[in-house]
């Protein structure tokens, strides 16, 4: 249903994606009615900027009334699929669907679609400034950034558009985009989910809608990309730091190579790489894949990996204090992605460590973090669970703030203090951007 004039389209949660679509929907001339659990009170902002639309709220509930003559049923990633409410829905026959796909309903332009358990948010920021390098109008959004649903006005046949998508905004999809990638798939959002199989189903419909000329890019190196090939139906690209392949990118003698199945090319040095660690360089890797799917040229991808400089809150240096190298990787809300943190520097290291769990497993993260650092500091609600697993020596706070304070003195010039937290930042923080910032200015206010 593209045509929204005239139907009841009901928003569930109110906050950026809720507010974008609330925005389309009024000016599609929709009956538009948003309902958010939280009470008015803590609503003020997002309702000033709603203000003057012809929108109704339904605040500090989700009553089932809401489905009373609705025609649309539309989830913010935040509210779980299964909702008692989405239930309802399906059972009266109403569309249930997001803001990520109700743009892919309506864009004038092939989209490439990224997602995977680490990585996302890199790969799609770098796909997009070879697109703009490439003198391509980019827009780049989706789980990051802005809705890509605010922009569609001004999008034109043609645009280069790369749409970051989580497994949240996926497990409700019932299409895919045009150019399709899974960078990885490990264990993530299982207190969401429950099940790794219902994380992998969720991941694996990127690809399940795709046509036959359509394109998939997939690691070649991780097992769980492997479990889901079987999906592909149109063009497999691969991409790999391990080993030559036959369509796609590969490192081989200390250069990113090419390949689209006749033709082999040199793309640059790995030195020209600005970003830190191996899974960045399989990063890089994923986005030479796609933009050259999209037809980037290669001198265009060549300068944009050696311009891009990362993202915030990803390996971020936030400050060289006293020969000390501060870094802040808030963005790690999973064991795996904290070891990648680990794996990425030589140097000694102080790690800051914990935050909230999401039913992930640490056996691993605990047998090598006592190997890779001198020192580690824990934080939050995770903090008493990690020293019980961890066979050596930690200190444990209540706060970052405490736990900054505690490495300021411990690290000398030549350390690394990481925060690379392994857990969510929800048991202080409403997101990793907010600790990550906090990080920032704690580290900022240290005296010399």
């Amino acid at each position: 249903m593209k045509n929204w004039s005239g139907k009841r389209i009901i928003i569930i949660g109110l906050a950026r994606e809720g507010k974008a679509l609330a925005q389309f929907a009024a000016a599609e001339g929709a009956h538009v009615v948003v309902s958010d659990a939280r009470p008015r009170d803590r609503l003020l902002a997002s309702l000033m900027e709603l203000d003057g639309l012809k929108i109704d709220f339904v605040l500090g509930e989700h009553p089932m009334t809401l489905l009373d003559e609705a025609d649309v049923l539309v989830l913010s990633p935040g509210v779980p699929a299964d909702m008692p409410l989405a239930a309802a829905a399906r059972t009266r026959g109403i569309c249930v669907t997001n803001e990520p796909q109700e743009f892919l309903r309506r864009t004038p332009t092939a989209v490439i679609g990224i997602t995977g358990s680490a990585g996302k948010t890199t790969t799609t920021s770098l796909t997009g400034h070879m697109g703009r390098v490439a003198g391509r109008n980019s827009w780049v959004g989706g789980n990051i950034g802005r809705p890509l649903i605010t922009d569609l006005p001004q999008m034109q046949p043609g645009d280069f558009v790369v749409q970051e998508l989580s497994s949240f905004q996926l497990e409700l999809w019932t299409r895919s985009p045009a150019i399709a990638a899974i960078l990885n798939i490990t264990p993530n959002h299982l207190d969401r989910h429950r099940t790794m199989t219902a994380y992998i189903n969720a991941k694996a419909n990127i690809l399940r809608y795709q046509a036959a000329n359509d394109v998939a890019v997939l690691s070649a190196d991780d097992p769980g990309c492997g479990s889901v090939r079987g999906l592909v139906r149109g063009r497999l690209r691969l991409f790999s730091a391990q080993q030559p392949v036959d369509d796609g990118a590969f490192v081989r003698d200390g250069h990113i190579w090419l390949r689209d199945g006749e033709r082999e090319t040199a793309v640059c040095p790995l030195n020209h790489i600005q970003l830190r660690g191996g899974h960045n360089i399989l990063n890089v890797l994923a986005a030479t894949t796609l933009a050259d799917a999209a037809g980037i040229p290669v001198a265009a991808m060549a300068e944009a990996i050696h311009t891009f400089h990362g993202v915030a809150h990803r390996l971020e240096l936030v400050r060289l204090l006293n020969g000390v190298h501060y870094i802040n990787d808030s963005i790690a809300t999973a064991p795996e992605r904290a070891l990648a943190a680990l794996n990425a520097f030589t140097e000694p290291i102080v790690l800051l460590a914990g935050g909230r769990d999401k039913d992930m497993q640490w056996e691993t993260w605990a047998q090598v973090v006592p190997q890779r650092t001198k020192q580690v500091i824990l934080f939050g609600q995770l903090g008493e669970m990690l020293e019980g697993l961890l066979d050596s020596p930690v200190v444990r706070v209540n706060t970052l703030a405490e736990a900054v304070g505690v490495a300021a003195k411990t690290a000398v010039s030549g350390d690394i203090v990481l925060l690379s937290p392994g857990g969510t930042s929800y048991d202080a923080y409403n997101d990793f951007v907010e600790r990550g910032e906090h990080f920032r200015a704690l580290v900022q206010a240290l005296l010399p």
